[in-house]
């Protein structure tokens, strides 16, 4: 998800401390460094930002391939936007290019590196739709080693067993211009075991297993910072993915001044892992939260107060460790309906990938155990078709769901399904695509390390390629619409841009990016890519000079109609 700090303001001492990049990746992005810098003198005609906007415009590149009125006017009002005072301290890349011929209209730092943000999920979405066929539902099972008896009962483990579904929620598809929710969150949980219950079940004498053994244990990719694994966006990778691996606190004032609040927790099994100590204040003061986390059974410790009085706040937090969650709310609901669960609950982890120079672990069997013998599935739950997956990861810029998808198509194409793996296969298509080596080094699927590199080419030439492709038109229609839904419905609206803008935002601090397709007034198809790093600037400020840009693309691009002959 986009990167909101925090809601109603909760304070986090954030740690800044990042991840080392492993030395293989890190020598990957120095050579991509080096081959752009070497090539730029020779092989690129595009514009060097300087100091000051002014020697920056002058030195700009002219548009290459075509020329024109418009595309002069175009240019008059992008320098425009950029010589704004909001706009003047960020570094910008920008192309805008002909959709079906690839002429270039106009370019900035086009080949220079910029932090994608969530523009990496423009790869990673591409990707999944070109390596994993139409058809592709995530699974998920129960299953044992044991039959159901007579009796009902089933002599050994239930085992509850993720493939990386990113959709075991109570989401409502197809999605229609927002997320809806039916039901509890743990809904498609509910409906396994009902099916169980129905084929019989009354007791398990073993224990009840969460198996997420599908990816390696990974939870949290390179680069991510600890700041960030406290929230939803943040929120660990896991094959198990319930309920967006995150938790939806409702803190309601007590009865008087001075009172504990009262708390309220979904997925129910979460409070057993959340420390909580809020007050009733009086009915002048604000609502004021902190998180921290900690070591020991409360890991998560939610502080702060709620004026009395207050309608009920509700605060999303990431979930620490969400194969357990599951296994825990399965067992909750297997009692809830007269089923005996006479074992523990146990979770099973694949060993971490190995990230050595060697390669990756050997792909794990998925359906032995350890003693050789098959398991018989039980129940099995089919996710909504890829698409639908798809296009919520890209409407609502989902992070975690970004990260299943590579990592599953890691899984699928090579049998380990680990991230390093997934990016791996990711080169392998970005050179099918058409892109350099080097102008996209990626460390995770969704955007949110800012250790991230891509070029604003590299995106313009992977959205020209993906809207050739038998699954390009399904593709495009997963992005935001500008004024209409997902990350843009609030953005161009009202303006001659809503509804002819599909793009995919990006957001971290400091940095911000647009990138999609465009349909101007005059009926032409272009794609573009604008990057802004190292900006100060916070909410619409942040945006606005790119939200021009787009606007004035929609505007001024295209050949004018002839004029009509007078009769």
């Amino acid at each position: 998800m986009e990167y909101n700090r925090a809601l109603l303001e909760i304070r986090v001492h954030r740690n800044k401390t990042r991840e080392w990049i492993s030395r293989r990746r890190q020598r990957s992005m120095v050579a991509g460094i080096l081959l752009v810098t070497a090539i730029l003198p020779s092989a690129m005609p595009c514009a060097r930002q300087k100091s000051s906007w002014a020697k920056a415009s002058a030195a700009s590149a002219e548009p290459r391939a075509r020329g024109g009125a418009d595309v002069a006017r175009f240019r008059a009002r992008a320098r425009a936007a950029l010589a704004e005072v909001q706009a003047q301290k960020t570094y910008w890349g920008v192309v805008v290019a002909d959709q079906d011929t690839g002429a270039i209209l106009y370019e900035l730092n086009a080949d220079h590196f910029f932090t994608p943000a969530s523009n990496a999920k423009i790869f990673t979405t591409a990707l999944a739709l070109a390596s994993l066929p139409p058809t592709f539902r995530f699974r998920t099972t129960l299953e044992s080693e044991g039959v159901i008896g007579a009796d009902g009962r089933l002599a050994g483990d239930l085992r509850f067993v993720g493939r990386g579904d990113p959709d075991l929620s109570n989401r409502k598809f197809p999605y229609a211009g927002k997320v809806e929710h039916d039901g509890p969150v743990e809904r498609v949980l509910g409906e396994m075991v009902e099916e169980a219950v129905a084929k019989g079940l009354k007791e398990v004498d073993g224990d009840l297993v969460a198996d997420d053994s599908y990816f390696p244990y990974d939870p949290y990719p390179a680069g991510w910072s600890v700041g960030d694994l406290f929230f939803t966006f943040g929120a660990p990778v896991s094959a198990i993915a319930f309920n967006d691996n995150s938790i939806s606190i409702d803190v309601l004032p007590g009865a008087s001044a001075g009172e504990p609040a009262v708390i309220t927790v979904e997925p129910r099994t979460a409070i057993a892992g959340l420390g909580h100590e809020i007050t009733t204040g009086a009915s002048d003061a604000k609502p004021d939260f902190a998180v921290v986390r900690r070591p020991g059974t409360d890991f998560l410790l939610l502080r702060g107060l709620i004026p009395i009085g207050h309608a009920s706040v509700k605060l999303d937090l990431a979930m620490l460790e969400p194969a357990e969650m599951a296994a825990r709310t399965l067992e909750q609901l297997l009692v809830e309906r007269g089923v005996r669960v006479l074992g523990t609950i146990r979770v099973h982890h694949a060993p971490p990938p190995d990230t050595s120079e060697a390669g990756d672990l050997p792909p794990l069997p998925e359906m032995m155990p350890a003693n050789g013998t098959p398991r018989i599935v039980l129940v099995e739950h089919l996710s909504p078709p890829l698409i639908e997956s798809v296009r919520v990861t890209n409407k609502m810029s989902h992070n975690l769901h970004a990260e299943l998808l590579l990592r599953t198509v890691a899984r699928e194409k090579t049998a380990v399904g680990s991230s390093n793996a997934g990016l791996r296969v990711e080169q392998d298509f970005l050179r099918s695509a058409g892109i350099a080596d080097g102008d996209v080094v990626l460390l995770d699927g969704s955007g949110l390390s800012g250790t991230d590199l891509v070029t604003p080419r590299a995106v313009v030439q992977l959205l020209r390629y993906a809207a050739q492709q038998p699954w390009g038109r399904d593709y495009i229609s997963t992005f935001p619409i500008a004024g209409t839904d997902g990350t843009l419905e609030g953005r161009m609206k009202g303006t001659t841009a809503e509804g002819l803008i599909r793009a995919k935002t990006g957001a971290l601090e400091h940095v911000r990016a647009l990138s999609g397709y465009v349909t101007t007034l005059r009926g032409e198809h272009l794609v573009f890519s604008i990057f802004g790093n190292n900006s100060t600037k916070k909410g619409r400020d942040a945006t606005v000079a790119m939200d021009a840009i787009g606007i004035a693309m929609v505007e001024t691009l295209g050949a004018q109609p002839p004029p009509k002959q007078k009769k």
